[in-house]
């Protein structure tokens, strides 16, 4: 069964698809112009003459080439009742479909869902970007660190997952050292690396447009107690997080498991972001692992494992596996350490 059969059993009246990675995943048809609408007999694919010729090889679909205004072109074949992707399809080309005598309802999440269960030609992607920034941070661990700017450590290790055979970056990578780590989303910057100091690394590999996803945390000398300490409740914290990752399990609980550790070490207002998210045609994808989260996890879900203490004007420690959900225990794909690493 394809993509678009699977999407038919799912949606009761015809979808527009608007978003570019949910077009891609039932096609394979990458443009940044694209729509497909899905109902029980048709699938028509829409974009414009930049893209036309790929788009006519596209199999189990009808391509239409329209005008470069995609959202006006498709109006123009389309009528009756049909959903639109409500977290995508914006105000004003919501306006021009209604204009042209369209009966929308606001629709979508079906192939979120979808994605969100990895097929195995799909986790052999993930997997194999997963390698790639494993032996990139291998790498790193073998770099000078003192003494050198954030943006060139990063900038090193973006080469690295480039000479590995990455196709790209999953994410600009982001290299925190010393007090900029105490931001969990710090961007990278000019900052010099200092001894006795931690530096969070994030980086992820993309392969055939999957991505992979992992956070180390490294030091640069001796650490102040606080940190070491941070770094200790953060390792157990991330080893409980995985065993509580299994099928049936709600993202709510799965994130308590490794916020009570945190918790329980007095540093709970230091952990203000949920334990993870799904990864693959998206770096951030369902499921969600955190307090609010309403997804229960199920068998081939990619999902990252990673909490983090952050401490203001001091430093940040974050540690953060891919893992893929299955029956009993998960298999977690990053094999970097976890041990803390003292680099030079």
């Amino acid at each position: 069964m394809t993509r678009i059969d699977r999407l038919r059993r799912l949606i009761e009246e015809p979808l527009l698809v608007t978003m570019p990675v949910n077009v891609f995943y039932l096609t394979g048809f990458r443009s940044s112009n694209a729509a497909l609408l899905v109902d029980d007999e048709r699938a028509l694919l829409f974009s414009d003459f930049r893209y036309a010729e790929a788009g006519r090889r596209v199999d189990e679909v009808e391509f239409i080439e329209v005008e470069r205004a995609l959202v006006r072109g498709v109006a123009a074949h389309v009528e009756g009742r049909l959903a639109f992707e409500r977290t995508h399809l914006t105000y004003a080309n919501w306006e021009v479909l209604r204009d042209a005598g369209v009966d929308l309802v606001p629709g979508g999440g079906q192939i979120e869902r979808l994605r969100a269960v990895k097929a195995e030609d799909e986790l052999e992607l993930i997997r194999r970007a997963t390698e790639i920034t494993n032996e990139a941070y291998a790498r790193l661990a073998e770099e000078r660190f003192v003494g050198r700017t954030e943006r060139d450590l990063a900038f090193t290790f973006a080469q690295f997952m480039h000479e590995l055979g990455g196709h790209g970056e999953a994410f600009p990578t982001t290299v925190a050292s010393g007090p900029n780590g105490a931001t969990p989303h710090a961007g990278t910057s000019d900052r010099v690396v200092e001894k006795e100091e931690t530096v969070v690394v994030d980086a992820g590999a993309v392969l055939d447009g999957y991505a992979s996803d992992c956070t180390r945390t490294f030091a640069t000398g001796p650490l102040p107690d606080e940190l070491a300490r941070a770094y200790d409740v953060v390792l157990e914290a991330q080893l409980e997080g995985l065993d509580a990752v299994a099928p049936g399990v709600s993202g709510k609980d799965a994130d308590a498991a490794a916020r009570e550790v945190i918790g329980g070490a007095g540093l709970g207002e230091r952990f203000g972001h949920g334990l993870g998210h799904g990864v693959g045609l998206m770096v951030h994808e369902a499921p969600t692992l955190r307090p609010e989260s309403q997804d229960t996890l199920e068998p081939n879900n990619v999902v990252t494992v990673e909490p983090g203490v952050y401490l203001p004007g001091v430093g940040g420690i974050r540690i953060e596996d891919l893992v893929v959900v299955r029956e009993g225990e998960p298999v977690v794909l990053t094999s970097f350490t976890k041990e803390l690493v003292t680099v030079s």
